[in-house]
């Protein structure tokens, strides 16, 4: 990031401040005519602006998150071409140079590994730079095991082939726990999500006509825009719970 800690919070606060008071201001003028709805909107103005504000803030680590899991799901194909070129003969910045042309996420990476190179560091202090800065677990595993097996001078494919294979028995065990998670994730869609919107909806048809409770359309669609938030949630939850691997 461009931006040091604390111009970042402020600018952020400043950030959150500016949505929250647009957010305000148009509800505001859509209910011109409630007034009780109006002072209710501008008490909530810390509260949406807390939440605006911690959104925001967050948004690094989110980043932060994505990165990390777009390198696991490249870091055991990675980890095996490496091995591949290391085993046919291949110096180790050459195979490098080859994985960074090869792989998206990873490829960048090992692309500023070989920079750092050509402009004179060393292999290791440019793999240790690397290491420091990486977000993913198992890409710095990858990275340590060169970096052992230059310092020791052991053969680098043999140290790779090891660690390769516990990540994908790691990722394996992910797959496996993610697949059972996907069960009660059904059950709890199909009765929340699916049963008890429709029997809900069909309840309050008839309730309505015995009561002769007038359903307006604005009350048919905040009951359709509820109803799009809770998939939506439900979507948000599934995804986020899948591991980020592919072995």
């Amino acid at each position: 990031m461009k931006d040091n800690p604390v111009s970042f919070v402020k600018k952020t606060l400043f950030t959150s401040f500016y949505m929250t008071t647009g957010l305000i201001l148009v509800a505001l003028a859509m209910l011109s005519e409630k007034i009780v709805l109006m002072i209710i909107l501008i008490l909530l103005f810390p509260l949406i602006f807390a939440l605006m504000f911690f959104y925001f803030v967050k948004l690094p680590d989110m980043k932060i998150i994505k990165k990390r899991k777009a390198i696991d799901r490249e870091v055991v194909y990675a980890g095996r071409f490496l091995i591949v070129e290391l085993e046919s003969g291949v110096l180790l910045y050459k195979a490098m140079a080859n994985v960074a042309e090869s792989y998206e996420e990873i490829g960048k990476a090992f692309q500023d590994i070989i920079t750092s190179v050509d402009l004179g560091t060393s292999i290791e202090d440019a793999l240790n730079h690397t290491v420091e800065f990486t977000p993913s677990p198992d890409f710095r595993r990858l990275l340590w095991q060169i970096i052992n097996a230059l310092k020791t001078g052991s053969n680098v494919s043999e140290s790779l082939k090891s660690v390769v294979e516990q990540i994908t028995k790691e990722q394996t065990i992910e797959i496996k726990t993610y697949a059972r998670k996907l069960n009660p994730f059904a059950m709890f869609y199909m009765i929340i999500a699916v049963i008890l919107p429709s029997l809900g909806i069909t309840m309050l048809i008839v309730l309505s006509s015995f009561l002769s409770i007038n359903l307006s359309l604005p009350i048919l669609i905040a009951v359709a825009v509820m109803l799009g938030i809770l998939q939506l949630i439900f979507y948000v939850v599934i995804k986020s719970s899948r591991p980020a691997v592919s072995v």
